[in-house]
């Protein structure tokens, strides 16, 4: 076929059309807002301690029985142990008075033979409570978040695959579906394990979502419309959502209701099974013309236009494309040292990212609030990446808001716990530029790439983003060991990658490359490779504005 922005572009720009799919589009990101992170609230830890049965103690003994620990400088009451129930009894029915009769670190202590009490005060009912994933099974808790990110590693590699055979939208709808039953059938979990499972498919289902939405988006819109939608659009929606999940996890305190209200909220996207198109591109890759002519036509008459007798005309001759796969990238010592730097990247941004979103419910203060301020800083740092990128150079851009976000996680170990608004508040300004550098690099690593390359080597990255994301509940779960060391960890790798990012070439108006030949060098690891110059084909390359526009062709 022929150029189809060529050959539709008597559609116009904008017009009712475009902005009613952008729009309806858009809405769906949002039940991945709010069905991504639920588990910072139905996974949190409350507040508990060893249950004590229902035995004859005197008032003294029955407020002594908790040992107290001391946990990061502070003594508290102890969460995973108590004096032995039978020592206390008898020493009570003596009359002992514990502290004065009874020195009580000689006393032998048990763990929690009898289960837990749970405080309610946040929580009313969670998987934690239900299950008692404290002490010895705590690990439960980062399992279960990392069979989520498992599910998008898994639901990113079949996505493409199945939409590309089936079509954007079946697809777009049908994880619409599985999302929503997934989340039900969680909600009646009777075990951790069947929970983890179901997360699983949770996952899997919600990154085919905002693949095959973000893919359809990018081919039925316009260009200008394709710009905003991939570089503000969807990422606002996805904030709109995040922002209301803990508005309604606080108002809903049990985790099954939560759950189930959220699975529930699937059900206004039905509608929009009649006003959403399927991609036009797509049915002509399929040989479907007349129906992607179809589709066309309804939208030239929603943007009061007249369409051509003739709209998508063929061209002859055989495709002579060449298929790339990751041997490629491994065959050159330059595409090797980018994509080496690149994984690294990519996985430390998702760390930080997923790590600090997980982590707002160990904050200080409200986790609802925490929560929502997490949110809502990444609705100016889309905002201003947008602008940035269009002036600004990628390599220095990316590096100045990873040491934004890596440097002040090294700093908020140093924040008195009396200050803990001061620490919120720097754990939210690296947010920000977690959240910054997340939005550059898909752009930056894109422009490094050439097109022959550029799905492979963004499928590596995306892949190695998956395993950083299915990471970052374990560094949080550190911080039961020490306070500090997810924010020691999280914050030195961003500063390492900050580095690693200074030996990437620069892209800012440059070219993007078509072959291998012409891929910039990257900078003083690869120095001593040969220079190479660029090969002029006698066609104009594809300017990078162009590019932002036709991120279809990019494995997210």
């Amino acid at each position: 076929m022929g150029d189809y922005d060529e050959e539709t572009a008597f559609l116009g720009q904008t017009g009712p059309y475009f902005w009613t799919t952008f729009f309806l589009l858009n809405t769906v990101f949002v039940s991945t807002g709010f069905n991504g992170l639920y588990m910072v609230f139905v996974g949190a830890t409350p507040k508990h301690h060893c249950l004590i049965p229902d035995i004859n103690l005197t008032e003294e003994w029955g407020n002594a029985v908790i040992p107290f620990t001391e946990v990061d400088g502070v003594v508290v009451h102890s969460q995973c142990s108590r004096y032995r129930l039978d020592v206390v009894r008898n020493l009570s029915a003596e009359g002992y008075v514990p502290g004065r009769d009874v020195n009580l670190t000689s006393l032998e202590q048990e763990r929690c033979l009898d289960g837990w009490n749970y405080s309610k005060e946040i929580y009313h009912s969670n998987i934690v409570t239900e299950w008692d994933l404290v002490c010895d099974d705590q690990w439960r808790v980062p399992f279960a978040s990392s069979t989520l990110f498992v599910g998008y590693l898994l639901g990113s590699l079949i996505s493409g695959q199945l939409s590309d055979r089936y079509g954007r939208k079946k697809v777009v709808f049908i994880s619409l579906a599985a999302q929503c039953v997934s989340v039900l059938v969680q909600s009646f979990s009777h075990s951790w394990r069947m929970f983890c499972v179901m997360f699983l498919f949770v996952g899997a289902s919600q990154i085919s979502i905002y693949i095959s939405a973000f893919v359809l988006g990018t081919e039925v819109l316009s260009k200008p419309m394709r710009v905003l939608f991939t570089t503000m659009g969807a990422f606002l929606f996805y904030c709109i959502g995040y922002m209301t999940l803990p508005w309604i996890a606080y108002g809903i305190r049990e985790w099954r209701t939560l759950l189930v209200v959220l699975s529930t909220t699937a059900v206004v996207y039905i509608p929009l099974w009649w006003f959403i198109p399927e991609s036009p591109r797509w049915l002509i890759t399929q040989g479907r013309v007349k129906e992607a002519e179809v589709i066309v036509r309804i939208a030239a008459r929603k943007n009061r236009v007249e369409a051509p007798t003739v709209i998508f005309r063929t061209l002859e001759g055989p495709s002579n494309s060449r298929t790339y796969t990751m041997l490629d990238i491994l065959k050159s010592k330059k595409i090797r040292w980018i994509t080496l730097m690149c994984l690294l990247l990519w996985m430390a941004i998702n760390v930080g990212y997923f790590g600090l979103s997980l982590n707002t419910s160990n904050l200080s203060g409200n986790p609802y609030m925490n929560c929502f301020l997490s949110a809502a800083a990444e609705v100016p740092a889309y905002v201003v990446s947008t602008w940035l990128l269009k002036k600004c150079p990628r390599r220095a851009l990316l590096s100045s808001f990873l040491v934004l976000g890596g440097g002040v996680l090294l700093l908020i170990q140093f924040i008195p716990e009396t200050f803990h608004q001061v620490a919120v508040a720097l754990e939210m300004t690296g947010k920000f530029g977690f959240t910054m550098a997340f939005s550059m690099v898909y752009i930056y690593t894109a422009e490094l790439y050439p097109t022959v390359l550029r799905n492979v080597g963004m499928g590596m990255c995306s892949s190695a983003a998956r395993i950083g994301s299915i990471t970052a509940p374990y560094v949080i779960y550190l911080g039961t060991y020490n306070k500090a060391l997810p924010y020691i960890l999280m914050g030195s790798l961003t500063i390492a990658s900050s580095i690693v990012n200074w030996f990437l070439p620069e892209t800012l108006n440059k070219d993007l490359p078509e072959t291998v030949e012409q891929m910039q060098e990257c900078q003083g690891l690869c120095s001593g490779l040969k220079k190479k110059k660029y090969v002029e084909n006698g066609s104009s390359l594809q300017s990078q504005q162009e590019f932002k526009s036709d991120l279809s062709t990019i494995s997210v």
